[in-house]
């Protein structure tokens, strides 16, 4: 009998199995004839390193501010409440009082952070 259940239960994933090697098959056809029919002439201008349309104008490896950093992981960390709090909001009604209240200490530690970053000045430029 448990040999049934498994067949049955590997059948309902029939699909999503062919859809992922048709996908797979697919992807490597375009590659595959891109590759054959893509003409390939590089030139200076072609293989030349740019920066959002424009020539490079410094070393790649050079020292950014720590400001950029301290931006970065802010946007990071904001980023991830996020991902938080649509699982959270969508089930409010059944977590209760303590799905509440663990999820203000979530947000209040996050909110000590960000008045901790903006007390010293992280997010000033100048």
């Amino acid at each position: 009998m448990d040999t049934l259940n498994m067949e049955h239960a590997l059948g309902e994933y029939l699909p999503v199995l062919i859809f992922l090697i048709l996908s797979l098959v697919i992807g490597c056809l375009f590659v595959f004839v891109n590759f054959i029919v893509a003409r390939h002439n590089p030139d200076v201008v072609k293989n030349s390193a740019y920066e959002c349309g424009f020539e490079q104008f410094g070393d790649a490896r050079m020292k950014f501010d720590v400001r950029f950093y301290l931006v970065t992981l802010l946007f990071i960390i904001f980023d991830l409440e996020v991902v938080f709090l649509f699982p959270w909001a969508i089930t409010f009604g059944s977590l209760g009082l303590l799905g509440y209240l663990s999820m203000m200490s979530f947000l209040g530690v996050l909110t000590i952070g960000f008045i901790y970053e903006w007390r010293k000045g992280a997010l000033e430029w100048q």
